[in-house]
């Protein structure tokens, strides 16, 4: 029997009431072309025995990332996670917590919160960072929203190396908000001249460094440009374990630093959850997105922890908030919080060493293969491979050879004449075999 509580009647009155004819109306703002036409093909019942047979079968048509040789990245990684990390967060104080609405009972939840942002403003060098956002993307809007706030000015200039996600992600919120966005080129070669497209009307100036290309990026001098300028530098990574290795970009000048932490201690979860890493100067701390948790002392003098700042306005006054992003990624936060407490900072520098020297080890091996070029100058570890043809099918080709290569660029920018690049990535997860196999594989569909 369906639970259908409302009457015509009743949907009538309230569709009167907020103003619209009918229910479809509600969908105005969709793009057509995404509603469906009719319903779906779906048999009315089965039972639950039936559809997990029918799901286990669906999901058995995919290849899992590990089985097989696995080079993809362009924003999500494959790393390896120390098993006592799926351990650790699934103990029950831990999977239970919610939101600590009262710090009296949430106390642990609160110290991991603190210890997490205490990990992010290292790795970024920055001075304050939040208890995280939904995922590198939303925190990049937010990061442009929030320079909006301090600038009070209401454009930004995106660069071509910015993941597309990224940009579309951030081109949507702004144009929602009436704000202005300028989109570089797609900028592969790192060659893009944005210190002469600074000047007075922008608020931020965004970068990505590794950018989507692989390419390594130094921000001084842009930041220097930004500053002039009275601009904010929104620095943005998405392979967090580059920070064990290159300059973090709060040693560049950036003044708002964001990016993705699923490297560490979060698997690839077809894209999600992720965690959103968000930090910033001491001096924009009022208008950081999110919350803060702080660390204190209670009436007896002992080390305890509370929300020292919750800008959200689920907390206070809508006009007085800066976000109203309703979540932190808490699980996820304390996944990437365990994982980078058992690497250390030795730890995590060695890590970051080994996926560099992977990524090394298979570019040179390129350099040998006929109608394959590494466009890249500098790199952490991924990099952009220019191949004979298009990109997209011979990336099928060496699926059917076992090897999952990478992430053709024309998948997230169509229509760009790119359809002959390949972004690869390269971590600890890749052995001699799997690099020899990428070779083969590469020769063979080429």
């Amino acid at each position: 029997m369906r639970y259908l509580p409302l009457s015509d009647a009743d949907r009538s009155t309230m569709l009167a009431t907020i103003g619209v004819a009918s229910i479809d109306d509600l969908y105005a703002d969709a793009p057509t072309n995404t509603l469906l036409k009719a319903p779906l093909d779906l048999p009315r019942g089965k039972s639950e025995l039936d559809v997990e047979r029918f799901f286990e079968r669906l999901a058995a048509r995919n290849t899992p990332a590990s089985r097989a040789s696995f080079f993809v990245g362009a924003g999500a990684y494959k790393h390896h996670i120390p098993a006592s990390v799926d351990h650790l967060i699934q103990r029950s104080e831990f999977l239970t917590s919610y939101t600590p609405y009262q710090p009296e009972i949430s106390q642990g939840t609160l110290q991991y919160l603190f210890e997490f942002q205490t990990q992010v403003a290292l790795l970024t060098g920055m001075e304050v960072a939040n208890a995280s956002m939904y995922d590198g993307s939303t925190a990049t809007a937010e990061a442009v929203l929030m320079a909006h706030r301090l600038t009070k000015r209401r454009k930004a200039l995106l660069s071509g190396g910015l993941h597309p996600h990224y940009a579309e992600v951030a081109r949507t919120i702004s144009r929602l908000a009436d704000d202005e966005t300028v989109s570089m080129a797609p900028d592969v070669g790192a060659t893009e001249d944005l210190i002469a497209r600074i000047d007075d009307t922008l608020s931020c100036v965004v970068v990505q460094t590794p950018d989507f290309f692989g390419n390594l990026r130094d921000l001084t001098k842009i930041a220097e440009a930004c500053h002039r300028h009275g601009a904010l530098l929104i620095a943005v990574f998405t392979e967090a374990v580059s920070l064990g290795l290159v300059a973090p970009p709060g040693a560049m000048g950036a003044d708002i630093v964001v990016g993705e932490g699923q490297s560490i201690g979060n698997a690839l979860n077809f894209g999600g959850p992720y965690v959103g890493l968000f930090a910033t100067r001491h001096e924009h701390l009022r208008q950081m997105p999110g919350r803060l948790a702080g660390e204190s002392v209670d009436a007896d003098g002992r080390r305890s922890f509370v929300l020292t700042l919750s800008a959200r306005e689920q907390h206070i006054r809508r006009d007085k908030a800066t976000s109203n992003i309703c979540t932190n990624s808490g699980l996820c936060a304390l996944a990437f919080a365990i994982h980078l407490t058992l690497l250390g900072e030795a730890g995590l520098r060695r890590l970051a060493r080994v996926n560099h020297a992977n990524a090394v080890l298979l570019a040179d091996m390129l350099a040998g293969v006929p109608n394959a070029q590494v466009l890249n100058k500098s790199f952490f570890n991924e990099f952009t491979l220019r191949v004979k043809g298009d990109a997209g099918a011979l990336l099928e080709k060496m699926a059917a050879r076992g090897v999952l290569a990478g992430v053709p660029v024309s998948r997230l920018l169509p229509g760009q004449g790119l359809d002959d690049l390949l972004i690869v990535a390269s971590t600890e997860i890749n052995t001699d075999e799997d690099r020899a196999a990428f070779v083969d594989a590469l020769k063979e569909s080429l």
